[in-house]
């Protein structure tokens, strides 16, 4: 059991029957009154962000989740298969699970699973990844000095704002945690 006054941000814990992440939490002591915990929590089986207030005295159990990495090997159907490498047992998420990061998705990409017990939870991505860029308006030349950008599509059909020298072939790599462009590849 966790006392709410030991919880830190990416702890998990069951709560009401669900899994929730910390995303962030503040310790308030009014003047007057007993003090509290502010929480912020994502549920780690819906992806929804919920903000929730404890007393100081609650307790929680931890959820235990492990992670363990994977290769995305397709989507048939709204169904995500995964493998893991050593094992090579595969794995099945739905779209709902896997959520917008099937935008950023690449065959034989590693990924991590997140797991409670037998129960899949979803992925977590890496934190920068390379893509092709396979439609922009062309490039212009001498335009790396100004901090004018373009929207270009990557191979998996994301969308991402980019420098006017990036052409069409051209290798960037995007941050996953808010899809921006990083830099080249």
């Amino acid at each position: 059991m966790v006392d709410v006054n030991n919880i830190k941000n990416g702890m998990t814990l069951l709560i009401d029957g669900n899994i929730y992440q910390i995303v962030e939490f503040l310790h308030v002591k009014p003047g007057k009154g007993a003090a509290f915990m502010k929480t912020k929590m994502k549920n780690l089986r819906t992806g929804t962000t919920l903000e929730r207030t404890f007393n100081t005295n609650v307790k929680f159990e931890e959820a235990r989740i492990d992670r363990k990495t994977v290769q995305y090997l397709y989507e048939a159907g709204g169904t995500y298969y995964f493998m893991d490498v050593n094992t090579y047992e595969q794995y099945e998420l739905n779209e709902t699970q896997i959520g917008d990061n099937k935008d950023y998705l690449l065959e034989n990409m590693n990924v991590e699973i997140t797991m409670y017990g037998t129960e899949l939870l979803g992925i977590t991505l890496p934190e920068k990844v390379e893509y092709t860029i396979v439609e922009c308006e062309p490039g212009l030349k001498d335009s790396t000095a100004t901090a004018a950008t373009k929207v270009a599509k990557t191979e998996t059909g994301l969308s991402v704002r980019v420098p006017m020298f990036i052409n069409e072939g051209d290798k960037v790599i995007i941050t996953t945690y808010d899809g921006k462009y990083y830099g080249r590849g």
